[in-house]
């Protein structure tokens, strides 16, 4: 069945008509720092089952469960001191730790993918913040696209993959961080589940090496699967020369000739944040059964996201 989907506003009457339409077993795109997520009642199985279904997502693939803060996040998970301590220090923000699922947290099995832990963040936007609040609880929230297709970054990105399909887009502008959160797995030692937009380097600063992990048959974590972020045309990297009619996408100085940049000056944040809508932009621009191009990013800092959003972009597709 074809849904109309609601625009709503960013203000009091928009919140309060989301937070409707989420009591009532209903699917709202809601804006977060880093992209749109598709938000839904972390702990109403139906409602659960119907993101999975407007997104083609397959159900082996865990979600994230949205929250205000720690005490909401405490309701649903078994936080130690470490993880208090990581929470404090990164949240809001663009962070998700992955912890014990609490015994009677209420979620639906098909957030946590039946595994014995639970992805959780508190984002920083204040439209995500008022929306949770006003709703009262953990929303369930992937990314508001099309699964394996390119993240959103604007509600009009939203309407183009899943107009039709929810109920409702509340619009909170772009997102400014760009790319997913970081995924920090703390059910055991520290280990990395997915690069995003709090750097590593920040977190080994405070809990020193930190293991990377995941695994694209069996996820534990949302953004693991080998293809992923995909545009329809197809994607090379680490290119300094284009070939013949590819689309070239530069970063930083010596790329006069590419059609597009995520960052002129070589700017990690700014490339971050133009990340998804420069990926849709030059797939716009190749066209049917078209190529496109990337330059090289340094593998440092948020360039860690942006590499592993393009290897996931260009890998083969199922």
């Amino acid at each position: 069945m074809t849904l109309i989907t609601k625009d709503l506003g960013p203000d009091q009457t928009g919140i309060a008509e989301a937070a409707a339409i989420l009591r009532a077993g209903g699917l709202v795109a809601m804006p977060t720092e880093t992209v749109y997520g598709l938000a839904g009642d972390a702990r109403n199985g139906t409602a659960v089952a119907q993101i999975f279904a407007a997104k083609a997502r397959p159900s082996f693939n865990p979600l994230i469960a949205h929250v205000t803060g720690l005490e909401m996040a405490e309701e649903i998970a078994v936080f130690d001191d470490r993880a208090r301590a990581v929470a404090a220090a990164f949240w809001p923000g663009a962070l998700t730790l992955v912890l014990p699922l609490r015994a009677g947290s209420g979620l639906s099995p098909l957030v946590t993918a039946g595994l014995a832990t639970v992805a959780i963040r508190c984002p920083a936007h204040p439209v995500a913040q008022a929306l949770i609040r006003a709703f009262g609880g953990p929303l369930a929230a992937p990314s508001a696209n099309p699964s394996g297709r390119v993240s959103p970054t604007r509600a009009a990105h939203v309407r183009q993959g899943l107009g039709g399909k929810i109920d409702a887009i509340l619009d909170g502008g772009p997102c400014t961080v760009g790319v997913e959160s970081t995924i920090l797995g703390l059910d055991g030692p520290p280990t990395l589940l997915r690069p995003g937009g709090v750097p590593v380097e920040a977190l080994e600063a405070m809990l020193g090496p930190i293991g990377t992990g995941g695994d694209a048959h069996k996820p534990t974590a949302p953004g693991q699967l080998a293809s992923h972020y995909a545009p329809e045309a197809g994607v090379r990297l680490q290119v300094t020369e284009p070939v013949v009619g590819e689309v070239w996408v530069g970063f930083g100085p010596g790329c006069d000739g590419a059609a597009l940049s995520l960052s002129p000056r070589g700017d990690l944040v700014e490339a971050a944040a133009a990340l998804f809508q420069t990926l849709r932009e030059a797939d716009d621009l190749a066209g049917p059964g078209g190529r496109i191009g990337f330059a090289p990013v340094p593998e440092q800092g948020l360039g860690r996201a942006i590499n592993d959003r393009l290897r996931r972009a260009a890998a083969p597709r199922p």
